[in-house]
């Protein structure tokens, strides 16, 4: 399986936008394919055409790391993988712990806009 995460130079996982580096984490070579983000800094739908560019079957996501658009753009296309862990480090200690939360949709909280309070 091939699963897309987004994270910065110190590998910390961080939302599309922010993310400064494109991850392919492809299990049947096992390796981990590093991209620099195209969209850094512009929007999530900038950065998830990139991703679908390098052909995930999932991402890895943590509440607001995409957006209404950039959810639209990928369902359908790749299934998510929710997690709680917060470094590539951690994902790849815990793949096979990570790969069970795979889904095909997200519930609405993991992709609203965050709204200031």
């Amino acid at each position: 399986m091939r699963i897309a995460l987004t994270y910065d130079k110190n590998q910390n996982l961080k939302p599309l936008e922010e993310s400064e580096i494109i991850a392919i984490i492809d299990e049947e070579k096992r390796e981990v394919e590093q991209y620099e983000n195209p969209a850094y800094g512009m929007s999530k739908e900038a950065t998830m055409a990139a991703i679908l560019e390098l052909g995930p079957e999932a991402i890895v996501v943590k509440p607001q790391f995409l957006c209404p658009g950039s959810y639209m753009m990928s369902y359908g296309q790749v299934k998510y993988i929710p997690t709680n862990y917060s470094t590539l480090k951690e994902i790849l200690d815990h793949l096979e712990e990570v790969k069970k939360n795979i889904r095909d949709d997200l519930e609405e909280e993991m992709y609203a806009e965050a709204y200031p309070e």
